[in-house]
């Protein structure tokens, strides 16, 4: 049996070098201690079943973090204790970032969510759509032989944030993008987005829904390179991460060696066993990936929360907020959990429109996003009903403890 810490926050305390959200007692915010304790209690049950070894998870409500909790451990190896500043590779939690980086240059006037994607890499003026062709001693698992036609129309901006264009979203796309631009370490978006143009996309533009992992928001970063003349890196540093105190937030390189960074590890049944780098599991990245601290990350949602500002410091306008959590597709296929009712998606997140369809007890409204590499899962879910942020970061295959957490957040409000 593993071990668990919490560090469940009752009282006031001072808040960390770079935190800009202060912290509070629950009850505070009308949350009832006791009851927001059940999330240790949980998370608890999951690392004492062997399906998760460590997890850091953050709530903040009106403007107060409350729950800080650090369980189980970093290292399976070692034993090494998780801790509250554990830094973690976010993997697709790096989207809703992007989206909000398009977004500002938007407010800018620089571009507009109809813009060809062309407009900014010409090398994506003439792309091919792949056509399925019928089967032939096709292995399971292989992508289906197929043939090119030209696409209907240009890709555009809002189709890369919403998973419409086709680009890097399916066997086929994913496929031929391993085959002509996978990522090489240290390879500058520069020079590896242009070679996406040689990619099919896997349905006519605007005519389907399917995730793109890499492809769809790397490709947006670009366009935020060359619009800006700063690298993304850069952009993102100077333009978000310092701007909200998110000091430990940054891009993700093969040369970050930082002994907070949460290790890959290859997941069992019972456990986990550090793999013989510690950057081996983020070596499998395909694209673009922000690490950060969970209470980092909570900065950034109190910011969305907040219509777009966050003391003082203002990235978005409140309509280009609701703007982001709209619903532009109304229904999707998650690779994930399949195509669930009562949720659409927006511009690089998901939103709630009816929690009782969709089985989850947040508030009408609420948006975020998952990722997930190798053992690490990550969640984040900003709900404005209640004025809440949440950020759960795990090692460990098991998901069911976000909906848990969301739980068991939920059933402490009291005012």
């Amino acid at each position: 049996m593993i071990r668990h810490i919490v560090l469940l926050l009752t009282v006031i305390v001072a808040p960390l070098a770079g935190a800009t959200i202060p912290k509070g007692a629950p009850a505070e915010v009308g949350l009832a201690p006791e009851r927001l304790s059940r999330i240790g209690t949980a998370v608890a049950r999951h690392i004492d079943d062997g399906d998760i070894t460590g997890v850091v998870t953050a709530v903040a409500r009106r403007g107060r973090i409350v729950f800080l909790e650090a369980s189980g451990v970093r290292e399976p190896e070692s034993g090494q204790a998780m801790t509250t500043d554990a830094i973690f590779p976010l993997t697709s939690m790096t989207q809703p970032v992007v989206s909000v980086a398009v977004l500002m240059l938007m407010e800018e006037g620089k571009l507009h969510l109809d813009d060809p994607v062309s407009l900014f890499i010409p090398e994506f003026a003439h792309l091919k759509v792949a056509v399925t062709q019928p089967p032939v001693g096709l292995a399971y698992g292989d992508a289906p032989p197929f043939g090119l036609v030209p696409a209907h129309r240009p890709i555009t901006i809002q189709d890369l944030l919403t998973h419409t264009a086709g680009l890097g979203s399916g066997p086929i796309s994913i496929g031929e993008a391993e085959r002509f631009a996978a990522r090489a370490p240290d390879q500058l978006l520069a020079d590896r987005i242009p070679k996406l143009a040689n990619v099919p996309l896997e349905f006519q533009p605007g005519s389907a829904w399917a995730y793109s992992p890499s492809a769809g928001f790397d490709t947006l970063l670009r366009v935020v390179e060359i619009i800006s003349g700063k690298t993304a890196d850069r952009f993102l540093n100077e333009r978000i991460f310092q701007p909200l105190g998110m000091t430990d937030a940054a891009v993700w390189t093969p040369a970050m060696h930082h002994p907070r960074l949460v290790p890959g590890s290859e997941w069992t049944p019972r456990g986990s066993s550090l793999m013989r780098s510690r950057d081996a599991g983020l070596a499998q990245l395909s694209g673009v990936c922000i690490v950060s601290t969970a209470e980092d990350y909570v900065q950034f949602g109190q910011m969305l929360l907040n219509g777009g500002e966050l003391n003082g410091v203002r990235l978005l306008g409140p309509r280009t907020v609701d703007l982001l959590r709209s619903a532009f597709v109304n229904e999707f296929n998650s690779p994930i959990d399949g195509r669930k009712p009562g949720r659409a998606f927006g511009l690089g997140v998901q939103v709630i429109r009816d929690p009782v369809a969709r089985g989850v007890r947040v508030g009408a409204g609420t948006f975020g996003w998952d990722g997930a590499l190798g053992s690490v899962a990550t969640h984040f879910w900003v709900d404005p009903t209640e004025k809440i942020v949440g950020v759960v970061l795990l090692q460990g295959k098991n998901v069911a403890l976000f909906r848990d957490v969301e739980g068991a957040v939920m059933q402490a409000i009291v005012d």
